[in-house]
């Protein structure tokens, strides 16, 4: 009986013991799989069977489960029951919260830990300065560094050693880490990367290179992580060949198929490298796709103008039922803004309400701002922005940039004060944008209070298009001097900032300086672009230099630039025109690749200042049967010309076709020629007619174009009548006066002429 009993005990503790190592590995496994449910139900088990809280390996392992899978109630309450709490339970806890990024909670444990008088070891702080390196909190890193080094733990534990450099790196402390690193007296692969992805995140590209190659000199082979982190790299710094280099060494370890942040890592870097058949190629090899893999391939599209295909991309994305995150809808409102298009836009903007994403990711409604603005809704980005919680410059930038393009100086200025009013400082985009407001408006005091602030941010030194842009505004603006001073404060030229000077004097009719200008810069060996040498034709034409702008055609020719830009060959039958060489003007005019609409009327125009009106008809009459729609320059060309050769039957049939068969509303440009044309002709009655004709609003430029013909026809009574019209709309009109004096005078009604 002794013996049986003996026997049978001995059984119990076989299965008890069996039944203990089966529901430790099942609760490890729940962890690792985190499989939460699972746990939950093997916990009530082990209560049912006695193994909790009793068996500290159990209830360790429990806490531990809890732990991973993120339920911290549930793994405080075993925790807190544990009767004996050693250094393994209390790491247990820890590093649940360390692995899930909570690390206010994971410093708070092990104060609690001190206090409890259990002393850390190497996997505690491992925790711990993961915790440091996630909450960026470099004191108490600093800290728990000096505290290991006196317990001398780094120098036998390379595990604790990495987590010393990664906690350094995260921190962007990264002579520290780099210190630390090459104290260790072993270094693996795990050490090699936590330096490199610390390089990598800071943007010290070179290091992270030149750590990879020390690594393999070492002896120690890359993995996926090595690979993904140099790959970065050459994405920033577009080094494609070392990017073959790495994918040939992937497909040599067959990593490729395995992995989709390799994958995506790959597809991301011939991308950003503009090898876009490459990332397709790769990015068709691979067996699974999420959403940051099409995102990367899109965003490459995107990035190298190729807007329709991304948003086809787009599309397929969304077929193969991948739902898209923020950066899929940044890169594809890029894409819709690059090519206006506004209905997939919209779309974006509704879904994006939809999913409340708006109010949570501030990139994503920059580039709604961005978008809607490019596509010149402003009512819709002023929206949009007004809708932001978190405005930031690049927000405020995204609305200025829209109003600055679109020709709303007024509302552009407006937002760049509001901008200052809310404590945002600009930068060299609005800077920039804000300048060319300037030049537009002609506004040389803001100009200047600009030019302050860039000068003493010195960002001349490091932006050279801020430099352009305020070279172009006191150019514009007329002090060609100042433009020079910016231009020589400027350390490093280039082709754009050239052409700003050398556009500036040609603008300001100051030829002589704008030739020397493109001299002195082919003399410093910068190559003339079309904007070059589009200013310095338009200077020639100005002043009748034809052999300078032979010359200057001559080097467009050798150059193969002329049939690349149609602006340039305009330019070119323009500077021919007004140097009195219309048969040239002509043959430049036929070489053109495309005669539009613009060019037809360039060459028009350069016959009607030489007064020739038949060969002026006749061009119109041919662009026309070339099946060119005229637009209202055409006309006023026409119609001037008509005024001017006194061919009045001829000019009223032009206008009542510009309406009748064009559909064209005539503008205040168009009556105004009338006008003029009546009363050059000695037709009154017919001019007054025709200013009976325009709304009141516009009535005082064609009254005083009225006067002006009524002081060379020397009609004082009709004088008299558009004089006082135009006081009724102005009463201090100074041209009106000035003009109904010098009737007077030639009138010989001297005693009117003083008044």
């Amino acid at each position: 009986m002794k013996g049986a009993l003996n026997d049978r005990t001995s059984s119990e503790k076989n299965v008890e013991s069996s039944d203990r190592m089966t529901y430790l590995g099942l609760i490890k496994l729940c962890g690792t799989k985190k499989n939460l449910r699972k746990g939950r139900k093997l916990h009530a088990e082990i209560i049912v069977k006695k193994l909790f809280p009793g068996d500290a390996h159990i209830s360790t392992a429990l806490l531990s489960m809890y732990a991973k899978c993120g339920a911290f109630e549930e793994a405080k309450e075993v925790f807190d029951q544990i009767q004996i709490r050693d250094v393994i339970s209390w790491n247990a806890l820890i590093s649940g919260y360390a692995q899930n990024g909570l690390g206010d909670e994971v410093l708070k444990l092990f104060f609690q830990m001190g206090d409890y008088g259990i002393a850390p070891d190497g996997v505690t702080f491992v925790c711990v300065l993961k915790a440091c390196g996630t909450m960026r909190n470099l004191k108490m890193g600093e800290e728990i560094h000096s505290s290991i080094t006196k317990q001398g733990l780094v120098e036998n534990d390379i595990v604790l050693g990495t987590a010393l450099v990664d906690m350094y790196c995260k921190c962007g402390a990264l002579e520290e880490a780099q210190q630390v690193f090459h104290k260790l007296p072993i270094r693996n692969i795990v050490s090699w990367n936590a330096l490199i992805t610390g390089y990598t995140h800071y943007g010290m590209y070179d290091e992270a290179l030149n750590s990879f190659y020390r690594m393999q000199d070492e002896g120690i082979s890359p993995d996926v992580v090595t690979f993904v982190c140099i790959l970065k790299g050459c994405s920033y710094t577009k080094s494609l060949e070392m990017g073959e280099e790495i994918h040939l060494e992937v497909n040599q370890q067959g990593l490729l198929a395995k992995n989709l942040i390799l994958g995506t890592a790959l597809v991301d870097m011939y991308a950003k490298c503009g090898r876009l058949q490459k990332a397709q190629e790769v990015f068709d090899k691979l067996a699974r796709r999420d959403v940051v893999l099409w995102s990367a391939l899109i965003g490459g599209y995107t990035e190298h103008g190729l807007a329709s295909e991304a948003l086809i991309l787009f599309r397929k994305m969304r077929d193969e039922g991948i739902a898209p995150d923020a950066v899929t809808f940044v890169c594809v409102l890029k894409a819709c803004a690059s090519i206006r298009s506004l209905e997939m836009g919209e779309d974006i903007y509704a879904e994006v309400c939809k999913n409340g994403l708006l109010e949570k990711d501030i990139v994503l409604g920059n580039s709604l701002v961005d978008m809607y603005s490019k596509c010149g809704l402003l009512g819709k980005a002023q929206e949009v922005f007004d809708k932001l919680k978190v405005r930031n410059v690049i927000s405020w930038n995204a609305l200025i940039s829209g109003y600055t393009q679109h020709g709303l100086n007024d509302e552009a200025l407006s937002c760049f004060r509001q901008m200052r009013d809310e404590g945002i400082s600009p930068n060299v985009v609005t800077f920039t944008c804000i300048l060319k407001v300037c030049s537009a408006i002609r506004s040389l005091d803001i100009g200047q209070m600009i030019h302050e602030e860039v000068r003493k941010q010195m960002l001349l030194e490091n932006d050279i298009m801020v430099g352009v842009a305020l070279v172009d505004m006191y150019a514009k603006c007329g002090e060609l001097e100042k433009a020079k001073n910016v231009f020589d404060a400027i350390p490093l030229r280039d082709v754009v900032i050239w052409d700003a000077l050398i556009g500036g004097y040609a603008q300001q009719g100051l030829v002589d300086e704008a030739l020397y200008c493109l001299k002195k810069m082919r003399d410093e060996g910068f190559t003339p672009d079309v904007i070059t040498f589009n200013s310095a034709l338009k200077a020639c034409g100005t002043t009748g230099f034809l052999n300078i702008g032979e010359e200057i055609n001559d080097q467009i020719r050798r150059l193969g630039l002329l049939g690349k830009d149609s602006v340039l060959g305009k330019t070119l039958v323009g500077m021919y025109a007004k140097c009195g060489e219309l048969g040239k003007a002509h043959e430049a005019f036929n070489e053109l690749q495309v005669q539009d609409v613009v060019s037809w009327s360039s060459l028009m125009a350069c016959y009607a200042q030489l007064g020739q009106a038949k060969r002026v008809l006749i061009l119109f009459n041919g662009m026309i049967s070339e099946g060119i729609v005229p637009d209202p320059v055409s006309f006023l060309v026409l119609l001037t010309t008509c005024s001017h050769a006194g061919i009045v039957e001829e000019g009223e049939k032009v206008f009542d076709d510009m309406d009748g068969i064009h559909n064209l509303v005539p503008t205040l440009e168009h009556y105004a020629c009338m006008v003029d044309m009546f009363t050059r002709a000695g037709q009154f009655s017919k001019a007054l007619a025709m200013l009976e004709k325009v709304p009141s609003s516009d009535h005082l430029p064609l009254l005083l174009a009225f006067l002006g013909a009524c002081h060379k026809g020397v009609n004082a009574e009709l004088g008299r009548w558009a004089f006082e019209r135009s006081l009724l709309l102005d009463g201090k009109c100074r041209a009106a006066y000035i003009c109904m004096g010098n009737i007077y005078a030639i009138s010989g009604m001297y005693a009117y002429a003083s008044m």
